[in-house]
């Protein structure tokens, strides 16, 4: 049956074909996508259980980095089961309105993950260039509300999207050439005047990415000035250490988002490169980030060690 040029008014489902073009191998290319979510799973429940339980984490950079992973795993809850269910099992058929829904959570969750690296790169500029106000500033009450606000910024503005999507009333197809429900894969069904989304698209985009990326640019050129103004050389490797690791996150969420955001609207990248490209995007993240911290603090990698090689194992 063809679902394409046809005319249809509201549907009640949708069909997500996966990646065009590389059908005949979406089977394999499910497990690679699967490990990475494994990788992701385990490695943010580990920050979620660590975290809180290790004292000497409870700071500010500590914190965020729960909540970042609290919304890594948010985002691969959102959009594993379904992409590799049309992988492994060709279960292509979505409901509409559940396709909305993943597209909100899917887009609210990126949202807050740049709202926290936002937050993060403030917590190092308050560290580094104030350091002696570092606990007055960056109180439990500050931190909670800059969450709370960090939360209610991504759901809000990117509530609106299904709402405007749901103002359409008729479509040209019902198949959705992406691996899960993206804004605009699905504005790109419509068959009326779509400008009033695409433009709120736009401007949601610019109001979260665009916003939080020249204010962490801001921060770091804030930050190298006054750590290149540091006596002692010594001084200058330890606070610029204490960096290393949001500007690796930080560079790899953003470098992937916009390369992915400005390739869907105005670039000439095949269809099955782009897919690839943001379902890697969406979660590669989740599965780097974990590592990344990981491997740079200490305390994380010694509570790791301790939760898979008990001690009684470590003294023998």
């Amino acid at each position: 049956m063809s679902y394409t040029n046809m005319s249809y008014l509201t549907p009640k489902t949708v069909i997500l074909i996966g990646i065009p073009g590389l059908e005949h191998v979406q089977f394999w290319i499910g497990f690679p996508f699967f490990s990475l979510c494994l990788v992701a799973l385990l490695g943010n429940i580990l920050l979620l259980i660590i975290i809180p339980t290790e004292r000497s984490l409870h700071q500010p950079m500590y914190i965020f980095l729960a909540v970042l992973a609290a919304t890594d795993l948010g985002l691969c809850v959102a959009i594993a089961p379904k992409m590799l269910a049309i992988f492994w099992f060709g279960s292509r058929s979505m409901a509409f309105d559940a396709c909305l829904t993943q597209l909100f959570f899917i887009h609210a969750l990126q949202g807050m993950e740049s709202g926290i690296l936002l937050a993060m790169a403030f917590d190092r500029y308050v560290a580094i260039c104030n350091p002696l106000r570092h606990a007055s500033i960056l109180t439990s009450l500050f931190l909670l509300r800059v969450v709370l606000m960090v939360a209610i910024r991504a759901t809000t503005l990117v509530g609106v999207l299904p709402i405007l999507l749901k103002q359409l009333h008729r479509f040209h197809s019902v198949v959705i050439v992406h691996s899960y429900c993206e804004h605009m894969a699905v504005v790109k069904l419509a068959a009326e005047d779509v400008h009033m989304n695409k433009s709120y698209g736009l401007f949601v985009a610019f109001a979260i990415l665009g916003f939080d990326m020249i204010f962490v640019f801001i921060s770091y050129v804030l930050i190298f000035r006054a750590v290149f103004r540091l006596p002692q050389k010594e001084a200058r490797i330890k606070a610029f250490n204490t960096c290393t690791a949001h500007i690796v996150v930080f560079l790899e969420f953003y470098i992937l988002a916009f390369f992915s955001f400005f390739s869907h609207r105005f670039g000439h990248v095949s269809p099955y490169a782009h897919i690839l490209l943001s379902t890697i995007y969406l979660l590669v993240p989740p599965a780097l980030n974990p590592i990344v911290y990981g491997v740079k603090t200490k305390e994380i990698r010694k509570r790791v060690v301790q939760i898979f090689i008990p001690q009684r194992d470590i003294q023998k």
